[in-house]
C-alpha cells in the first residue's frame, strides 16, 4: 500500500508519499487546481511509477484546492493536516504551529497530537508569504536575493498594514534613497510583526514550530526567533507539514496502524 498526501496551496502544491521509502515533490499550483492535479497525476504516474486510482493506493487532499482533486479517497482541512504534520516533524504532542502561506497565516494550537484551537489571517496578504514576493518583485529582486539583502540591512519601519498602500510606502523609500538592503530588512521584519501580533493571541507554554514556504528561510527563521523572544523551531521538510499530515491521515483510516 501506498498512502500519498496532496496539498494544493494558492502558490505552491506539496505531494508526500509513505510507501517503502518515503518520497516528495512540490509544483508550482498555477492558475487552476485541476490542471494541478492532473500535473500532479501525471508525475506519480511517470517519476514514481504509482497510478493514485490503484486500489493499492489513498491519496488524503488538503489545502486551497483539495476539493479539485478527482482521485482522492477523502479531503481533510489544512488545520487538521498541518497541525498532525507538524507535530510529526517536530515530535512533540503538545505544540503550537505557525504556518505562514501564500494567501494566509495560520496559528494551530496542538494538544495531545491533536488541533486544539485556532486562529488565520486570510483577509490581507499582509503578513503572509505572497506580501514578501510582492515586494521583493517591486524591488526587482528574486526571493532568496531579498533574504540575502535583508540578513545584511538595518531594520527600517514599515508602518502601512496594507499591502497596497506598504506598496507606495517602499517606492517613496526607494525614491528617498534608502537602501535596498535596508528596506528588505523592513519588509521581512514588517511580516514577522504581523506574525507575532497574530500569533500573541494564541501563545502559552507550548513550543513554536514553523511550517509553511518561509520556514526554509534561515534569516526568517533567525528575525522570527529574535522578535518572539524565545525559540521557533522548524524541520528541513516543514514546507511539507500539510501533505505529511494528508499522507498519514491517509494511513490512520485506510491501512490501520
Amino acid at each position: 500500500m501506498k498512502y500519498i498526501g496532496i496539498d494544493i496551496g494558492s502558490t505552491a502544491s506539496k505531494v508526500y508519499i509513505i510507501g517503502e521509502i518515503d518520497q516528495y515533490f512540490v509544483i508550482p499550483t498555477g492558475w487552476n487546481s485541476k490542471e494541478t492535479a492532473q500535473k500532479i497525476k501525471e508525475i506519480l504516474q511517470e517519476k514514481y511509477n504509482i497510478n493514485p486510482e490503484d486500489e493499492n493506493v489513498k491519496v488524503v487532499t488538503t489545502g486551497y484546492g483539495r476539493v479539485s482533486v478527482p482521485y482522492q479517497n477523502k479531503n481533510i482541512t489544512e488545520i487538521t493536516c498541518h497541525g498532525k504534520g507538524a507535530s510529526i516533524l517536530s515530535n512533540k504532542d503538545n505544540i503550537t504551529v505557525i504556518d505562514i502561506g501564500g494567501q494566509d497565516t495560520k496559528v494551530i494550537s496542538v494538544v495531545d497530537g491533536r488541533v486544539d484551537d485556532f486562529i488565520m489571517n486570510d483577509k490581507c496578504s499582509a503578513g503572509t508569504g505572497r506580501f514578501i514576493e510582492i515586494m521583493a518583485d517591486k524591488l526587482s529582486l528574486s526571493l532568496d536575493e531579498l533574504f540575502d539583502l535583508a540578513k545584511i540591512g538595518k531594520n527600517i519601519k514599515i508602518s502601512s498594514m496594507c499591502t497596497v498602500f506598504a506598496e507606495s510606502e517602499i517606492i517613496s523609500l526607494m525614491g528617498a534613497g534608502e537602501k535596498k538592503e535596508n528596506i528588505a530588512r523592513g519588509i521581512v521584519s514588517s511580516v514577522i510583526t504581523k506574525v507575532k501580533q497574530l500569533a500573541s493571541r494564541k501563545l502559552d507554554d507550548k513550543e513554536l514550530f514553523l511550517t509553511g514556504g518561509l520556514s526554509s528561510s534561515p534569516i526568517f527563521l533567525e528575525l522570527l526567533n529574535e522578535e518572539m523572544g524565545m525559540e521557533v523551531s522548524t524541520n528541513k521538510l516543514a514546507k511539507y507539514a500539510g501533505a505529511i499530515g494528508a499522507a498519514s491521515i491517509a494511513k490512520e483510516k485506510f491501512g490501520g496502524k
